[in-house]
Parts: C-alpha cells; structure tokens; sequence
C-alpha cells in the first residue's frame, strides 16, 4: 500500500494525526475511543490491553511474556494462538503443559482473523516494556495507564506510521491468504472430478484391444492391465507425493532456518547464473505466467517480474513465504502470488503455467528428491510448449588421490588420544561427505554417468547404474570417488554453471566416496567399475549408492 493511499482504520478505532512536535509522524488513539478488551479465559472485561494482560496473569496464571518466550512467538504464530483461543476456548493450564515444536494453533486456519479482536492489535513489541514497568506502560510510541488513587482512569495508545504499516501488512497478508484458499476451494471440486476421469480413463485403456506380435488384436485378459498398474503403483510408491505432508515436514523445516538461504543467495554462482538466465532472455519472460517452485525468499520469481512477467505464482511449504511476502511488499512488486503448500498437494490458482522456474538440485543433484516436485509441475501445470528452467542437468565422477584429508578423516581412528577406535571407520565410510575438492587432486578423467531433460525424465530417473572407466593420469593413491553436477539452461541466451572442483565453488560443494584404505594406481591405468544409485525405499529423499570398483562393492548413503 502507498503512502498516499487511505489507510482503513484498524478494528473500528479512529486515528488522527499528532504532529504537533514536528517529530515522529504518529497515529494516536484517542483514549476515550480506546475498545475494551476481553479476557481470553472469562468474561471479565478490562479497560486497556494492559489491564488485560495483567488480569490475566493475576487470575489465570497466563504470563504473555512468558508464553511469547516458551513458544518463539512471532507476529503470526501470536496471531494464530489467539484466534485459537478464541475459537476453541483452551485452559490456560494448556500454556503451561504443552511441550515440542508442534503446537495446536501451528495450523494455517488460525490465521483467519476473529472479527473484532482487540488482542489481535496488540503490538508484541510492547510487550517486553510493558512487563518492565509492572503493567504501567510508558515510553514512547508505548501503551501508558494514568492513575489515581490506585484506580484506572483511562489510557493513550499510540502507533508510529511504520508501526501502522506493519500491522496493516499482516492485515493484508492475512487477506491475501484467504483469497487464496478460497481460489484452492474452488479449484478443489473441478480437480477431483479430473482425478475422477483420468482414473476412469486408465481402467478403459485396459480393456482396450492391444496388436500382438503377428499384427492382429488381441484382447487383454487383465493381467497385462494389472501389470501395467502394478509398474505404474511401483514408480509412484517411492516418490515424494507418496510421502503425507506430516512424515515430510521435517524437510521442508530446515528451509524455515535464515541461515540456509544466505548461503544459497550468497553463492554466487548459483544466484548469478539463474538472474542471467532470466533476465537476459527477457523475450522469453514477457507477458508468461511463471511457476516459481520452492520460491523461499522469492529472488527467482522477482526476477521474473523484473524480465517482464506477467503473472508469478510463488510456492513454498517452508514458514520461509511469510519472509518473502514481506520481502515482495518492500520491494513493491505486485504481480507475484503466493501459495502456501506441498505442491503435490495443492490446488494453484491457476490451470497452465508457461514456465516453470526452480532451484530444486541438491547435493549430488538428485538429494532431496525436489526433482520429483519438478516433474509433478510439469505434468499437471505445464502449458504444451512451456519451459522449465533448467531444463538439463548431468552428474559426473572422477578419481581422487588426497592423501592427506584420507588420513584426516579416515585415518584418525586408528589413534584417538591413544585409543583405537577403528570399528567406527565403517559407520563412517558408509557416509558420502560433501566437501570442496582440490582440483590438484583429480587424478582421472571424468565421466558422466547420468543425463536428465527436465522436459522428459520420469520419477524413477534417481534409480540408475553406471558402467564406468576412468584413466589414471599420474602414478599415485586413490582415496575416494567424487560426484558433482553441471546445470544447463539452454535458451538463446544460454547459462550453464558446473559443480565441478575445477570451477568456481558452490555451496553444493562436492559428494566424496571414500575408500577403507588408499589403493597405488599407475598413470595410464583404467579403473573400471559400476556405479549404481537408488532411492532410499524408507526416506524418499536420500539415496543409497552402491560402487563396485578394483574388486570391492563400497555401499553408501545420502541422508
């Protein structure tokens, strides 16, 4: 909202401006207008929000500062708590028991505003002073009780300008997710009887006459149907949307962390090379709807709106998209939509998209299974002739011959503090690492062991083996294989970065495969040897790889 615009007035109270000082540009609340304040847990009613708050710790043993510290509340998750407690009237013992990380207001429906709560106007912000003055308020822009005679008379609240935007930001964040779901509700029914159909459809193909081998029909007795359903049933069993929303939480919270998303906007290799590739080919961008596909703080789907978008429609399951709302609203873009969810599990405001934008690769591209997310979009939003970017990505391997990390991290069992801890070594080595390679100590040639289009590949891509040879260019030990992965965007423009040791370093890194011991190879040699990759079947997420190579089978996960 700009500054010139009206701004409504917050739960029916009349503001005016006080700026008779010539300073802070205020909104004061006269103090006879000031609405009363109901308790959370009775009927009794106070005459100011700080009167409230001490009722409440008075008679109820609810402590607000305390709560706000226990649960890390923040302007939302206080949000949620009181239109829980408004809507399912909790004791206040509830505050006091409650224990983890899932709380029973965490769900998105409490962001729904109860209609005329004044609780949900108050500032946590004033909180901490409010407190510190024993429920007597004070300080500037703060809440102040006047007394006399022990009795209140009445009370002032004021509201600096910026303290205004920021509630009238949650206001319009609040709003703007409820068009959403609502726009999803819609969508639900139609989305259904589509599912509905398309199952339909998959029965009567079965049923079909199929050619046989001499040319003629030949009628399907059911159990080629069956069959076809059972591969169908066993790609889809080990892929992300077979996982609830629940069990794949935990994924989806460690992007809710700030510290994750500086290192991936901080990498500039990554965040270079996705602006150049969308904004040098801007032709491609203007006037498209945008898919952008784990959006975090949205620097992607900005860029799109920058090259010219018409429409982004921004998803992310993480808490993460309330910070890149904001983020959006600062920078003032509006052609950006946010959508909250799993997208396999979530209806988009939209029917087709013209281009699907993500940065979904993990470590060792495939860990973390976010392509699954990628080909679920494509499926069910692509328009026919649409882009994802990128649209190609390949994983290497290569020999690696540094003696002297080996012996850091492998060796340093035999001998810790003197003792022999060398039955840890296989729990270790079963472990790839992710760490920066020195290219001094490629001691191969590299060979590409997987190709993905993004516009073909199917689920069960991540499932693969690999018959490699690699050339040994020096004589010297082999202490490990090591994987990384190039990207492609392949437009008119075209944008490509590597993950290789011998480019700039990203905060992927590299994927390390250690071996027990070195093993003495000579220049000139070929190790030949199998790759072979698979999903883990219990954490769709992680991998298990499997190398045989110079007659050992080396077995290693990714979790």
């Amino acid at each position: 909202m700009s500054e010139e615009e009206d701004c409504p007035p917050l739960c029916d109270m009349d503001t005016t401006v006080d700026d008779s000082n010539g300073e802070d540009d205020e909104w004061e609340v006269a103090e006879e207008q000031n609405d009363p304040v109901k308790c959370l847990f009775c009927e009794s009613i106070s005459p100011t929000m700080t009167v409230a708050i001490r009722h409440a710790k008075q008679q109820h043993d609810f402590d607000l500062a305390g709560v706000r510290r226990r649960f890390h509340l923040d302007e939302y998750s206080y949000i949620k708590m009181i239109n829980y407690i408004r809507r399912e009237n909790p004791g206040p013992e509830q505050f006091k028991t409650a224990t983890g990380s899932s709380f029973p207001w965490a769900d998105d429906k409490y962001l729904k505003p109860v209609e005329n709560e004044t609780w949900l106007m108050f500032d946590l912000d004033e909180l901490d002073e409010i407190m510190l003055n024993n429920g007597t308020g004070g300080g500037n822009g703060g809440v102040s009780v006047e007394k006399e005679n022990g009795n209140d008379i009445g009370d002032t609240m004021t509201l600096t300008t910026d303290q205004y935007r920021k509630l009238q930001g949650i206001i319009n964040d609040l709003t703007a997710q409820l068009r959403e779901k609502e726009n999803l509700l819609q969508h639900a029914a139609s989305s259904i009887e589509k599912m509905k159909e398309s199952f339909r459809n998959v029965l009567a193909e079965q049923q079909q006459p199929s050619a046989g081998e001499n040319g003629k029909a030949e009628v399907d007795d059911g159990a080629g149907g069956d069959k076809k359903l059972e591969q169908i049933k066993r790609k889809l069993e080990h892929c992300v949307s077979s996982v609830s929303v629940d069990d794949d939480q935990s994924y989806f919270n460690t992007y809710s962390h700030f510290g994750i998303h500086h290192d991936m906007l901080s990498d500039e290799v990554r965040t270079s090379s996705y602006r150049d590739a969308i904004l040098r080919n801007a032709d491609i961008m203007k006037d498209k709807t945008v898919l952008d596909l784990g959006c975090g703080t949205a620097i992607l789907s900005m860029f799109a709106s920058k090259a010219g978008a018409k429409e982004v429609i921004s998803v992310d399951q993480s808490d993460i998209i309330y910070q890149a709302m904001d983020i959006v609203r600062k920078n003032n873009i509006d052609n950006i939509r946010f959508v909250k969810g799993r997208l396999e599990d979530t209806e988009l405001p939209v029917e087709k998209v013209d281009i699907i934008v993500s940065e979904w690769m993990g470590y060792f591209l495939l860990f973390e299974g976010m392509m699954d997310s990628v080909i679920y979009a494509r499926k069910q939003y692509l328009r026919e002739g649409g882009l994802i970017l990128p649209n190609r990505c390949n994983i290497s391997i290569a020999g690696y011959g540094d003696l002297e990390r080996h012996n850091e991290f492998i060796g340093f069992w035999k001998n810790v503090y003197g003792f022999d801890m060398s039955c840890m070594k296989k729990e270790v080595l079963r472990e790839a690492t992710v760490e920066v390679c020195k290219p001094e100590h490629i001691i191969t040639n590299a060979n590409i062991i997987a190709n993905f289009d993004l516009m073909e590949v199917d689920v069960d891509c991540p499932n693969f083996s690999y018959a490699f040879d690699l050339k040994v260019k020096k004589d010297t030990q082999l202490t490990a294989l090591i994987g990384y992965f190039d990207t492609f965007f392949e437009l008119p423009e075209h944008i490509e970065f590597s993950t290789s040791p011998y480019s700039r370093p990203t905060h992927w890194k590299q994927t390390i495969f250690y071996l027990e011991e070195p093993v003495p190879v000579k220049e000139g040699q070929t190790i030949t040897g199998k790759f072979v990759c698979r999903r883990d079947p219990k954490d769709v997420r992680s991998l298990f790889i499997n190398i045989e190579v110079l007659d050992m089978v080396l077995k290693y996960t990714l979790n």
